[in-house]
């Protein structure tokens, strides 16, 4: 089937029994069996990939999760209480005392920190690197995971997962990616050697800005400790959550196409603008990593981020406080446009510098693409004003 087709009828088994165009939400703590062989072999969970007990989901869950890795082009799915949480789940399924872990230096803000701060704590050794440099020579004997995000959450900087894949695998290394940007509408995670790919299903893949979930696909066999650890740990998620991303499946691809479309025309315009330094879009064939996105991905999302003309700090909140259809907010992937300084999580709490580049991250929702330029046309010029103010008043 088309995968516009899959969208539409993915994850709609059970609805039959209940008569319904949707499947029932089931809520239980309680998964029953009818032999005793089918409650052992639930418990031994060996490869097991159905219901055993509320905690781990019910039907519901794993009808979302069938249905995700079909898109994922993979084998199985886990679902959890939200992206970070399937982020922590792989990478504490790969720590450990002597184990080194390595990351892109781009990663969601909050990865970072589970890293520094909770990683380092268990013996793991963690390791960052840029865009662009050769991972062959960062990889070590005790090496477990390596962890990118593409493109880089805030720079927007592309990485060749062909090339880390190719280097990681010579040597037996799972490699896991952050795919919350592109979905697998826009990015064939596994096609590309992936062996891990996570989402944070909050974002896109519901698309309303109501809930929190995490999902995270791969073969049986790469996501089989993951799936241990989100038992020990209770990192999945809860049916409601499960039952709700259904519905905004449903409608994933034209959402994507109308953020897309709108992304690219926002981004364009943008580039014309005098107090606009630069706009940092893979997407946009001025961008120094648009070779690597056509190379890896089918299409564009919503967010991006731009770099402003250098000005005052007041001139900047003049231009953020200016926005009235961009929202103040740090998610990103639902229908609303949201703006944020693109700072990373782990620098928030730091006192900015005023040499500091003024860069601000966009996601283009599904508002009308005009009337978002409108809104920043208008926040620029108040900025522009007040900086010029500013200059003649020194």
């Amino acid at each position: 089937m088309h995968i516009d087709t899959l969208l539409i009828h993915a994850a709609r088994e059970s609805a039959g029994a209940a008569n319904s165009v949707n499947p029932p939400l089931v809520r239980t703590s309680t998964t029953v069996f009818d032999t005793l062989a089918a409650y052992k072999q639930a418990q031994r969970g060996l490869v097991f990939d159905g219901p055993r007990y509320g905690r781990s989901g019910t039907s519901t869950t794993y009808e979302l999760q069938r249905a995700f890795a079909t898109l994922a082009c993979t084998e199985t799915c886990i679902a959890t209480s939200c992206g970070l949480s399937a982020i922590t789940a792989v990478l504490g399924a790969h720590a450990g005392p002597g184990r080194h872990i390595l990351l892109s230096d781009g990663v969601y803000g909050p990865t970072r920190v589970f890293c520094e701060k909770e990683l380092a704590l268990t013996g793991t050794s963690v390791e960052f690197f840029a865009a662009g440099v050769d991972v062959t020579s960062l990889l070590r004997d005790n090496t477990s995971l390596v962890f990118i995000e593409t493109p880089a959450s805030l720079t927007m900087e592309m990485f060749d997962v062909g090339a880390i894949c190719t280097a990681a695998h010579e040597r037996g290394i799972v490699v896991a990616c952050d795919s919350t940007w592109g979905t697998p509408l826009f990015f064939d995670a596994h096609k590309l050697g992936i062996d891990i790919s996570v989402h944070a299903a909050t974002k896109f893949i519901n698309g309303h800005s109501d809930l929190l979930l995490g999902l995270i696909t791969g073969t049986l066999d790469a996501l089989s400790a993951v799936r241990a650890y989100c038992d020990r740990s209770g990192a999945h998620a809860a049916p409601d959550a499960c039952w709700l991303t259904m519905r905004g499946l449903r409608t994933l691809a034209v959402r994507l196409e109308r953020h897309q479309s709108s992304a690219l025309a926002v981004a364009k315009w943008l580039q014309t603008q005098p107090m606009v330094q630069r706009v940092l879009f893979p997407a946009l064939e001025t961008d120094p990593g648009h070779a690597l996105w056509l190379s890896q991905f089918s299409g564009a999302a919503g967010p991006f981020t731009i770099e402003l003309a250098p000005c005052s700090e007041a001139a900047f909140a003049r231009f953020i406080d200016g926005l009235s259809l961009f929202s103040l907010g740090t998610s990103w992937g639902g229908f609303e446009s949201l703006v944020m300084p693109a700072v990373p999580h782990h620098l928030r709490a730091l006192p900015g510098s005023a040499d500091a580049p003024r860069l601000v991250r966009l996601h283009i929702g599904l508002e009308d693409s005009q009337d978002l330029c409108n809104d920043l046309a208008s926040a620029l010029f108040v900025m522009q004003a007040d900086e010029a103010s500013a200059r003649s008043h020194s």
